[in-house]
């Protein structure tokens, strides 16, 4: 069997148990081996975006939004051209006419929504303990320092229990590399319940964000790794129902992740 287990100076880890059975003069036994396996959770990590940048649908998704924009600057270029009388009836422009109306029709894809099909209910409380397995050690690493404020116990969430993993990997991945230059380093992960919700706020220290009107489009100018994966994180909230949101802060920076309790 798995299960969450608790070290000394209270580090939670991921263990494998086996058990096994026998007899002696004294009767029957029950004998346990406990792994710590940690590591191997880690190793998954490394796996996680780019597994999901795999997937067709989201990355399609993506791409149709930029042909979108492409597409929608041409259009109107397009009809300000046709005002010109020496363009009318021209045989090469009526072809660039035909190209944009095509690279519409590329651009029609979109995000699906798979409602219930792409859902379950999932215990909050094993994610985040799965999820802080993960980052506690790159926390120390970077020279983070870590805060969870969640109750007690913590609902089960409609979610799809992978890519909400995913989901707190990629923003706790985005504010430790945020604080890289700065002195204070922190990053608190708290919990509330709202109603039928449940939202996660992780808010870090960092230096914030200037312009956030174009967060979470696809393919960000500037950005360290991809800049798809603020975009591919709401695609998967979205996917099951959830929200993935921005919420300005004084200081640093602060998404929140909101979930409905089954």
């Amino acid at each position: 069997m798995q299960c969450c287990g608790q070290r000394a100076d209270g580090e939670t880890f991921l263990a494998g148990i086996w058990f096994a059975t026998y007899s002696t003069q004294s009767g029957n036994r029950l004998a346990a081996i406990i792994v710590d396996l940690s590591e191997e959770l880690v190793h998954r990590e490394d796996l996680s975006l780019d597994y999901l940048l795999k997937n067709a649908r989201i990355l399609m998704s993506a791409v149709s939004h930029e042909i979108r924009n492409l597409s929608g600057t041409a259009r109107v270029m397009y009809k300000n051209l046709g005002r010109v009388s020496a363009l009318r009836g021209n045989a090469d422009f009526e072809a660039l006419g035909t190209l944009i109306q095509g690279m519409e029709k590329l651009s029609d894809l979109e995000i699906v929504r798979y409602g219930d099909q792409g859902r379950q209910a999932v215990e909050l409380g094993s994610v985040l303990d799965e999820v802080r397995i993960l980052i506690e050690s790159a926390c120390r690493e970077s020279d983070v320092s870590l805060h969870w404020k969640t109750e007690d116990p913590l609902p089960t969430v409609w979610a799809d229990r992978y890519g909400l993993i995913q989901v707190f990997l990629n923003l706790v991945k985005n504010s430790v590399r945020a604080m890289e230059d700065c002195s204070d380093r922190h990053l608190t992960i708290d919990g509330s319940r709202e109603a039928e919700q449940f939202t996660i706020r992780i808010h870090d220290t960092g230096p914030g964000i200037a312009d956030s009107q174009e967060l979470f489009r696809p393919f960000q100018q500037g950005a360290k790794a991809t800049g798809l994966g603020l975009y591919v994180s709401q695609a998967i909230m979205k996917n099951f129902g959830g929200e993935l949101t921005f919420e300005p802060r004084e200081q640093g920076c602060c998404f929140a992740i909101t979930m409905q309790i089954t």
